[in-house]
């Protein structure tokens, strides 16, 4: 255990002990419990910390006694150096088959970001074949881009509804093409600014659209 005040070994008189083991009711120094060729390793990485007891032939808990909770908690374990080492060269392998099946899975999600992000932007051209092709592709990209919680990523995005692309439509045209950003910047409620920017947003749509037609909601 880790004792909370200072304690000398009762066989050699070695203190004071950052580590201790009571036998018969008297604190022993690991060395005289026969324990003093461990290391300790503390809690917090729970596959080190198993595998270092599986390594170990010899391994012990520590523990400090929380007198607010009134109980023992546990520290970490004493286990042989060697294995302790052997347990991190485990672990590093497996750190680095994680790291790369995390590349593997990161570049797998990218090439499927950019294929919904070109479909999204070729079902926008359906809708609004005016529309700009730098523009479709930049609306696409900033209303699929995964994380974002944007329109593109919902069930009704994913699925390339005229209703989800559309909005993502009418988003792009009122950022970009109206000074709707400008008025939330200076104090205009949501509301209001987009009421004051409807018209170039459906001037936008209209010239867009070509003769297309799609009911959007702003």
């Amino acid at each position: 255990m880790q004792p909370l005040r200072r304690r000398r070994c009762a066989a050699c008189s070695r203190g004071p002990l950052s580590l201790l083991v009571v036998e018969d009711g008297v604190p022993r120094c690991l060395d005289c419990a026969d324990l003093g060729h461990l290391v300790f390793l503390p809690r917090g990485d729970t596959a080190l910390t198993r595998r270092s007891r599986e390594e170990s032939t010899l391994s012990a808990v520590v523990v400090r006694f929380n007198r607010r909770k009134s109980r023992y908690e546990r520290q970490g374990v004493l286990v042989e150096e060697a294995a302790l080492a052997r347990a991190e060269v485990r672990c590093l392998a497996d750190a680095e088959a994680r790291r790369r099946r995390r590349a593997r899975d990161a570049k797998r999600r990218a090439a499927e970001d950019a294929l919904f992000t070109e479909a999204f932007a070729a079902e926008i051209l359906r809708l609004f074949p005016g529309c700009p092709q730098e523009r479709a592709r930049a609306i696409a990209a900033h209303a699929s881009a995964r994380g974002s919680g944007r329109v593109g990523r919902t069930a009704a995005g994913r699925a390339l509804s005229e209703r989800a692309v559309g909005s993502a439509v009418v988003a792009g045209v009122r950022h970009v093409d109206t000074p709707y950003d400008q008025l939330l910047m200076s104090g205009v409620p949501r509301y209001e600014a987009r009421r004051r920017t409807a018209r170039t947003v459906e001037a936008v749509l209209r010239e867009w659209e070509a003769g297309v037609e799609i009911r959007l909601t702003g």
